[in-house]
């Protein structure tokens, strides 16, 4: 094996997690990779593979419209074509740099396609579930198109404590190749209502 190399990048994402327990990222995939996801999740979303978003867990799962209106598509690693091979592998790779440097634990990952379309959002939820608290870091990768603007709305609330302890809101704007990582078990979010179709993968880094 070789001598280990730190990662400025990956540092400093570390760095927001472990300050403030999310961070913002603009470049961790190029425009290129992202034209390609996007166009892959458009191609998928004709073949009408999607399905729309459950709440719940596997064990207790139903389709509420009036909490979130996105329409969903799992991606599985073992079937995964060529770009989204290279999504898995640029993740894999945080998720070993993290898990050497941090000591999270993290084992695997669970990724999904999300699309909301004009009209719909997300209410205030928290990603852990009362019976399964594997979820760690939750993962946002925005495949907007590049003429996104705020005014399109989809904005991810993020609901923060100050030292004080009062909650106040930080709002992150889809723009297109925007990762967004945060705290999976203690940061409530939410989707803003989205006026323009918002396109992204989302996901989470579990504990076995």
């Amino acid at each position: 094996m070789g001598e280990f190399q730190l990662n400025p990048f990956y540092e400093l994402i570390i760095d927001d997690l472990v300050n403030r327990k999310y961070s913002v990222i603009d470049g961790f995939f190029t425009a290129k990779e992202i034209d390609l996801l996007r166009a892959n999740l458009k191609l998928k979303r004709e073949l009408q593979n999607f399905k729309s978003a459950a709440i719940g867990n596997q064990e207790n799962t139903q389709i509420v419209s009036e909490i979130r209106g996105d329409s969903i598509l799992w991606l599985e690693e073992d079937n995964a074509d060529e770009v989204e091979q290279m999504y898995f592998e640029r993740i894999n790779t945080f998720l070993s740099y993290v898990n050497r440097t941090c000591y999270l634990g993290l084992q695997e990952g669970e990724f999904h396609y999300a699309c909301y379309p004009q009209g719909t959002f997300y209410k205030k939820h928290l990603d852990v579930f009362q019976n399964d608290s594997r979820r760690t870091l939750s993962v946002v990768l925005y495949l907007n198109e590049d003429t996104w603007t705020p005014a399109y709305g989809g904005e991810l609330a993020l609901y923060l404590k100050d030292e004080a302890g009062k909650e106040y809101e930080e709002n992150v704007y889809a723009l297109p190749g925007r990762l967004v990582i945060f705290d999976s078990k203690t940061i409530e979010h939410e989707v803003k209502m989205v006026h323009q179709t918002r396109y992204s993968i989302t996901g989470w880094l579990k504990t076995r």
